[in-house]
């Protein structure tokens, strides 16, 4: 069964950081675009960033030079680096997969989610 398991959420104060991971079972990354989306309270899902099944990146306008995606293929991860978190971060964060080379923000191009984990940044 394929299946992406998110982890690594927490509570966090501003400034801080975090690293949220994404492992996948079922199925192997490697041919895999994927994407980390978050929901803040009373908003839409929208993307954060997201790597190419080829390695290449995307950071998404609200999170660019804080926040790193990266991958580890043999050990079928993909992993969020967050840092100085701010409050408007605080949100359930998701990865999600699609079998393509390319990225996008639309959660309708991905065909496989994880369950998420929450962020919260406060003080």
């Amino acid at each position: 069964q394929l299946q992406l398991v998110e982890s690594g959420g927490g509570l966090v104060q501003p400034g801080g950081s975090l690293r949220l991971s994404c492992a996948a079972s079922g199925f192997s990354l490697v041919d895999y675009t994927i994407g980390w989306f978050r929901r803040a309270p009373g908003k839409e899902r929208e993307g954060v960033s997201c790597i190419r099944r080829a390695g290449g990146i995307t950071n998404y306008d609200s999170v660019k030079g804080r926040f790193t995606i990266s991958r580890d293929n043999a050990k079928n991860m993909v992993y969020l680096q967050m840092s100085n978190l701010k409050p408007e971060d605080t949100a359930v964060y998701y990865c999600a997969a699609r079998q393509n080379y390319a990225c996008s923000d639309n959660t309708r191009w991905y065909d496989y989610w994880g369950q998420g984990t929450q962020v919260t940044v406060s003080s």
